[in-house]
């Protein structure tokens, strides 16, 4: 076994309580994804900081979410201290130097790293309506919504977008009912306050560009090294739902991106996913068949996923199946549902015959833990109590001071730094109804002009001679008031004109007669 294709994790513990076999995780398996488990305080995060180190050294890009800021201190070197230099010997590390890892910065809300923005399109209508915990009706408004735009040409990028598509959906309800099903004012609205409230979480730091590149989370240093990705989670922890939903996101935008290279000698990235049991908390069907999907189906894209929680039993059978390398740290069973979480723990792991792996887990030291991991044609090993190694760079959180020079130093300084606002669906449809507002006034003008034309239309009467009254040569008298003469007026009229018409007749006669007799 070469060292340099393996990760080592610690030196297992015989029966005479020395530590003298060295346990290793194959990289050539390490895309089989894996399981970091145990209570507080048992040692994860430290677990967590040696692989990511271990996989850095080798090469291998890395994501992780800092929690609780401990993590950020994986971009420092390791200070000397007693108990670590005494586990170090109790495992035979030797040497055991202190160095950090190349690291890159993220923050959802740009505050302690580089921001990471995504697209309304990108993130979808699926993980929307998780992430807003939609009802099955408000669900096909929003699929709706995004059919709509893709017909229409409108650009979703962020949340004034969506808001702005919502609001011209719930004006032309009635026209898109008729088409793609009910959508209901009242669905809408309630589309619209979900939007509210995740506006007022944050998430409008989120959605927008310019979009994280992929590229970006897999870039190696110069002298081979991967970069270990840290994104500042203790705020984004404030809304967990945002939380889960971003991080199914970037596993989702992995498997969509990446070609297919089947199994790799070493991954070309390991995603850890601290907190798991955030991303299946009542989480629905649908849901976790997508994660299941993404999970199975990702490995053969060189992507390794390792979900980090306390308890085994809060990652579903279906993906736990998926999870081939497997450290457990101590878990407490004084209840009934920890003595099942240890037992389901405990049968998980291939028997070794010299311990009972239920016993041990809950008798497990900080920074032990039962591990096993896959060998030769991805057989998993027989588990081993095992001691940890101690991580090379520092335990603790990196200070502001530094954590702030990394960033100033980083690779990606000022590619993500500002926002993007470019023409999309809020801009289009202000602009639609700009115009629209502009074309019925055109219309009202144009009605009101030629009922006014119409209006003053009428006919001119002779002057009657009146005396003294005003001069009516060529008046014009409109058709409403030539209407409105009175029936006395109307009668003498028509007696004049068959006075009128029977003296022309008799005087025509009288004309033809003397000219016969001549």
């Amino acid at each position: 076994m070469k060292a340099g294709n393996t990760i080592f994790l610690g030196a297992s513990r015989h029966v005479d309580d020395s530590y003298q076999k060295a346990e290793h995780l194959l990289l050539e398996f390490a895309n089989r994804h894996g399981l970091i488990t145990g209570a507080t305080g048992t040692g994860k995060t430290v677990t967590l900081q040696v692989l990511a180190e271990g996989f850095s050294n080798a090469g291998v890009p890395v994501f992780c979410a800092d929690i609780k800021g401990d993590l950020s201190g994986i971009a420092t070197k390791g200070e000397e201290k007693d108990f670590l230099a005494e586990r170090a010997k109790t495992i035979k590390l030797e040497p055991y130097e202190f160095d950090e890892a190349p690291v890159i910065f993220w923050d959802l809300f740009g505050e302690k790293g580089h921001p990471i923005r995504a697209t309304i399109s990108e993130m979808g209508p699926l993980l929307l309506s998780r992430l807003m915990n939609l009802s099955e009706a408000q669900e096909g408004v929003i699929n709706i919504a995004f059919r709509i735009a893709d017909e229409e040409g409108l650009l979703l990028l962020d949340l004034k977008d969506l808001q702005a598509l919502l609001a011209n959906l719930s004006e032309r309800a009635d026209e898109i009912s008729a088409r793609y099903g009910n959508v209901t004012r009242q669905s809408v609205g309630a589309i619209q306050r979900a939007l509210l409230v995740l506006e007022q979480q944050g998430a409008d730091h989120f959605f927008g560009e310019p979009a994280l590149r992929i590229a970006d989370l897999m870039r190696t240093t110069r002298d081979g090294r991967g970069y270990v990705n840290v994104l500042a989670a203790d705020k984004l922890m404030m809304n967990p739902r945002l939380y889960a939903t971003f991080l199914l996101w970037l596993l989702s935008e992995l498997f969509e991106e990446l070609p297919e290279i089947g199994d790799p000698d070493k991954p070309r990235l390991v995603f850890f996913f601290d907190e798991a049991h955030l991303l299946f908390d009542e989480a629905p069907k649908v849901l976790v068949e997508r994660v299941e999907q993404v999970v199975r189906l990702i490995r053969s894209k060189g992507v390794g996923v390792y979900f980090v929680t306390q308890n085994p039993l809060d990652i579903p059978e279906t993906v736990l199946a998926q999870l081939g390398n497997r450290v457990q740290h101590a878990l407490r069973a004084y209840t009934p549902r920890e003595q099942r979480a240890v037992k389901s723990a405990a049968d998980t792991f291939r028997p070794n015959p010299g311990f009972d792996s239920f016993e041990a887990i809950t008798k497990l030291g900080v920074g032990e833990a039962l591990v096993s991991t896959l060998e030769a044609k991805a057989v998993p090993s027989v588990v081993q109590r095992t001691l940890i190694r101690p991580p090379s760079s520092r335990i603790g959180p990196a200070t502001d001071p530094e954590r702030q020079a990394l960033i100033n130093r980083s690779p990606l300084a000022g590619q993500y730094d500002q926002a993007i606002d470019r023409d999309s669906a809020f801009e289009i449809l202000q602009r639609r109804g700009t115009e629209a507002a502009q074309a019925a006034e055109n219309q009202k003008q144009q009605q009101q002009a030629r009922q006014q034309s119409e209006g003053t239309a009428g006919w001119t009467l002779p002057d009657l001679g009146e005396g003294n009254s005003s001069p009516r040569r060529g008046r014009t008298v409109s058709r409403s008031t030539y209407q409105r003469q009175s029936v006395t007026e109307a009668a003498i009229k028509s007696v004049v004109r068959a006075v009128g018409t029977t003296l022309g007749r008799e005087i025509i006669r009288g004309i033809l007669g003397s000219l016969r007799r001549r």
